[in-house]
């Protein structure tokens, strides 16, 4: 488990050698690892990288519905009206979007923090369903995946999962 930091791209190897990567943040890890899904270059929080490929498909295969959350922090006050919107489900890239969770934890000056629960696992999904509804992303971090939670590991540091924590993430627990 990775606290990935904002400026980090979610690879191995990037095509772009003065970009950095999330495996920059791994050197001390001793083996081969992979990231297990995406965190864009501009979202931080929570990253699973392994090198068990029944891990990655326990925890990316969309039957298993792995939930995911994140925190929002949007322009503009989502009213509760438009947390129902999210929850149905958006149409983005053509597409409807799953039912989410959707909770409002704050508002401030012409801006609102949000926690948002998904299953599906589309590219840039969470800004993007913010922003069909007039509620553009200022910052987004992941929080949890499936039972697993980002608690307070430091941003850009990793800790090995528990036995108990990956049997609970192929369980789906």
């Amino acid at each position: 488990m990775l606290n990935k930091p904002v400026g980090y791209v979610t690879t191995v190897k990037d095509q772009r050698p003065e970009r950095k990567t999330v495996m920059d943040l791994l050197k001390d890890v001793g083996e081969r690892i992979y990231p297990v899904g995406r965190l864009d270059y501009n979202t931080e929080g929570l990253l699973l990288l392994t090198n068990d490929g029944d891990f990655t498909y326990a925890v990316t295969h969309p039957a298993h519905e792995t939930k995911k959350q994140y925190e929002v922090y949007v322009s503009g006050i989502v009213s509760h009206k438009t947390a129902e919107k999210l929850e149905k489900g958006v149409i983005i890239d053509g597409k409807k979007t799953a039912p989410a969770k959707v909770e409002i934890v704050a508002h401030k000056a012409n801006s609102s923090i949000i926690l948002i629960t998904i299953h599906e696992g589309r590219n840039r999904q969470v800004r993007k369903m913010c922003s069909v509804v007039g509620h553009p992303v200022i910052t987004l971090k992941r929080k949890s995946v499936g039972s697993l939670k980002l608690g307070n590991l430091p941003l850009g540091k990793w800790r090995h999962l528990t036995p108990e924590e990956v049997k609970a993430v192929v369980e789906n627990k």
